[in-house]
């Protein structure tokens, strides 16, 4: 006997739907109601943040490459909470000098929620540009005296 599982809608939207998006020097591959822990941000929590510099956006059947970015894309950020990593030991020794130096660094971090991850397709108005180009050149054709 065999069992089907349907996915439900949301988890299906969700898989289709992905963004690769550049913060914090890194690049990072975002998906809707994830979280990721990036580098700190001047936020407080529950602060909403927007991220344009999109490198590829993945939707349903689409995929949008930017060069280098994808134009009028955004992906919305809420701020979950801030917080510190783990504690990296840096260990330095200098051999048969008697120098050594044990330091440790804990990066600072900023939880973010990712809410949505949007692409707007607006078409610039290239209507009047040529319709200025067309008043401006037909007075000379008009005029074969000069």
């Amino acid at each position: 006997m065999t069992s089907s599982k349907k996915p439900s809608n949301s988890s299906a939207k969700n898989e289709n739907l992905y963004a690769i998006a550049e913060t914090s020097g890194q690049q990072f591959w975002f998906e809707v109601d994830k979280y990721y822990d990036i580098d700190r941000l001047n936020a407080k929590e529950k602060d909403k943040i927007t991220i344009d510099k999109i490198l590829l956006i993945k939707d349903k059947d689409n995929i949008s490459l930017g060069k280098p970015y994808v134009k009028n894309a955004k992906i919305e950020l809420e701020v979950v909470s801030h917080k510190r990593d783990k504690k990296i030991i840096v260990y330095k020794m200098r051999p048969k000098k008697k120098t050594r130096r044990k330091m440790g660094h804990r990066q600072e971090l900023t939880r973010v929620m990712v809410k949505s991850i949007s692409i707007t397709n607006s078409t610039p108005k290239t209507s009047s540009k040529t319709e200025v180009k067309k008043k401006s050149i037909s007075p000379k054709a008009s005029n074969p005296e000069n």
